[in-house]
């Protein structure tokens, strides 16, 4: 029985991303998903409550998909900047597919109250998969990252990402390389950011920016 409902599950998410994709999102309804899916629009509602918590399934499948992609990209990579543009990287090859439902997805997260916000408490586990992605660059690079930075980094490195991804929704260039020639030029941006700040006068200004993100991160997440 569980299986059955799981399959029911994906059924619906997967007939109304296809949806979002072919019709938009303003125009699939609930009982447009349902029938497609052949299932009843009570049984829809019983996965799922509306529209938004579809798209947070959507954030979820793609966040997953991202941390086995990135985790990929990264084997054998040691390099700090190299393992950032690699997982940027992924994170755009991941969400590629959606790129025309992404001003939609935008619209919708930005929302305060919205399941998908991605600060918001219903994005949490999602939010959460993501840092790891990004804590799994710090930790996993070499030379390694001074110490003072490896627990506030990835939550920024994610912020940056959250930047990337608004860029990437607005990139109409073919194949959406602009956003490409961004990772690559801010990944090795950030990495000697990194190595400057072993210079003692430099120092005073990147725990000048702990210090902000600290201050802040209540507030955000």
């Amino acid at each position: 029985m569980a299986v059955k409902s799981d399959q029911t599950r994906q059924l619906l998410a997967d007939v109304a991303l296809r949806m979002f994709r072919e019709v938009g999102f303003e125009k699939t309804t609930m009982r447009a998903i349902a029938g497609e899916a052949g299932v009843s629009v009570g049984n829809a509602y019983y996965y799922f409550s509306s529209k938004d918590d579809l798209v947070l399934e959507l954030y979820e499948q793609v966040q997953a998909d991202h941390t086995a992609r990135a985790s990929r990209a990264v084997e054998g990579v040691r390099g700090f900047g190299d393992r950032l543009t690699a997982v940027l990287h992924a994170g755009i090859d991941v969400m590629a597919p959606y790129h025309g439902f992404g001003g939609e997805f935008i619209s919708t997260a930005i929302r305060p109250a919205s399941p998908v916000n991605p600060f918001g408490k219903q994005a949490a586990a999602a939010r959460e998969a993501s840092l790891a992605v990004f804590s799994a660059v710090v930790q996993g690079s070499s030379p390694a990252v001074p110490e003072k930075f490896r627990a506030d980094l990835p939550e920024l490195l994610w912020l940056a990402y959250m930047g990337v991804t608004l860029f990437w929704v607005h990139d109409d260039s073919e194949d959406q390389q602009r956003t490409r020639r961004l990772i690559d030029g801010l990944a090795p941006l950030v990495a000697r950011g990194i190595s400057l700040a072993r210079i003692p006068g430099v120092n005073k200004v990147f725990d000048d920016v702990l210090g902000l993100a600290r201050s802040i991160r209540a507030r955000t997440i």
